[in-house]
């Protein structure tokens, strides 16, 4: 990948930022003055609902296997869980659309934690000197995100389950508000009594990042597969009864290939999606970030011919039905990204995407956590359409982000009109095909 600064002399490690040089420095440097959130406007700090568990204890005591797809065949949603869906995701695209001004967000990041409790070497985003967010932070964004027009939330870290009390009452709120709530979690922590409570509460979907198969000393994966096997049969199997879906999210690493191909099979196996990420090197400085240097998990040239054997047969297990978030021609383009040749795509981060940090301040998106520039805070955004473009121009090139791949798709009216018929065929009671593929 294409980068504007040098790796240091002597050492095998991955350059401290991939960004152009004069865009990184304008990005990092600190706002003049601190970014902070207001007090509430009663000067009151404002608190988060207690979550009622069982609100469902008709569905907790009811056996599993009732709730099972019948004789082979594909999982198909009743006419609750597709109007959620469309409260989410569809109503708010409308909106967008027909409504005058940019910004229109559809899915916002909520950072309930910085902290973690794993190690990933290619993970920059954690750092576990950092505060978790507090109550009054997490019920004002909600709320301000909701009056927004926002119609998903994605819980964020970290890992969103530090505190399994407090991401169960962002849940609980978050889906009261109306909400499709989206909860992606190493899994470690998310034990049977986590899963009832998260599930009860109205998550709409867990996204369980696994990238290796066992925990092997020394590989920098920690997040695997063996190490949670038994949370993740109880949160596949609990899923029908309580309406939420799961996917896999495997990010490909130089270390991993084979892992990626057993996790693909293992989720074919249980009926269930997976999602496909290939591994950076952090956008921007993070001076906490410990393995620059020595990182068996980043993607060199030497790595690029294997790489692109598992994506042509990923390709090939999607088009043999495999269900996957990645359209074929998004995977086809991982070849593209690693040799650096990626162009403008459309982003819509800051207009229709955007994150909330721990302490309420924004950023368009994910890889500019650690920015210093000032998008302002919840309540008081600062987005601005000929920023957001001029700094697109550089950092699209340097990105691979699925979701906003996605939203871009969602701005071809082409593609949606093609995908809205496709699912209309069958009363949208099921996912047909691949949004990036129609």
């Amino acid at each position: 990948m294409p980068v504007e600064v040098q790796t240091p002399e002597g050492t095998n490690a991955a350059p401290t930022h991939r960004l152009d040089v004069q865009l990184h420095d304008l990005l990092m440097k600190p706002p003049e003055t601190p970014r902070l959130l207001p007090p509430p406007p009663n000067g009151k700090e404002q608190m988060l609902p207690e979550a009622v568990f069982p609100q469902h204890p008709e569905l907790m005591n009811a056996p599993d296997e009732d709730f099972f797809p019948k004789n082979g065949k594909r999982r198909s949603w009743d006419s609750k869980h597709i109007y959620r869906a469309m409260r989410g995701w569809a109503f708010p695209w409308i909106r967008s659309r027909v409504r005058p001004g940019d910004f229109h967000p559809i899915i916002a990041y909520l950072f309930n934690e910085w902290k973690c409790n794993l190690d990933c070497h290619y993970c920059w985003a954690f750092d576990n000197t950092v505060r978790g967010m507090t109550e009054d932070t997490a019920k004002r964004s909600i709320d301000w995100l909701r009056d927004s027009g926002a119609g998903v939330l994605a819980l964020m870290g970290g890992e969103p389950l530090l505190r399994p009390d407090f991401a169960h009452k962002i849940i609980y709120y978050a889906a009261k508000k109306g909400f499709w709530v989206y909860l992606p979690t190493n899994g470690r922590l998310m034990w049977p009594k986590v899963i009832d409570k998260i599930a009860d509460a109205g998550v709409g979907v867990v996204n369980l990042a696994v990238d290796s198969w066992d925990d092997v000393p020394g590989k920098g994966l920690p997040k695997a597969m063996v190490p949670i096997r038994s949370h993740f049969d109880y949160l596949v199997k609990k899923q029908y009864k309580y309406g939420y879906s799961v996917f896999l999210n495997i990010n490909i690493c130089a270390n991993n290939m084979d892992d990626v191909r057993k996790l693909t099979e293992l989720a074919h196996d249980n009926g269930i999606a997976t999602d496909y990420h290939i591994c950076e090197s952090p956008m921007t400085e993070q001076p906490h970030f410990k393995h620059l240097y020595t990182n068996p998990t980043f993607i060199r040239e030497e790595h690029h011919a294997q790489v692109g054997e598992l994506i042509d047969w990923l390709v090939e297990k999607q088009k043999s039905g495999y269900h996957m978030v990645n359209s074929v021609e998004r995977l086809a383009q991982m070849k593209n990204f690693i040799h650096g040749d990626l162009h403008d795509w459309g982003c819509r981060a800051g207009h229709n995407s955007l994150i909330v940090r721990v302490d309420g301040t924004l950023a368009p998106c994910f890889p500019m956590y650690s920015a210093g520039y000032d998008w302002g805070t919840i309540e008081n955004h600062k987005f601005e359409t000929k920023q957001l473009k001029e700094m697109k121009k550089e950092c699209q090139k340097t990105c691979f982000s699925t979701l906003n791949h996605i939203l871009a798709f969602c701005y071809n009216d082409r593609r949606v009109i093609t995908w809205l018929l496709k699912q209309a065929k069958h009363g949208f009671r099921r996912v047909e095909g691949n949004f990036g593929d129609a």
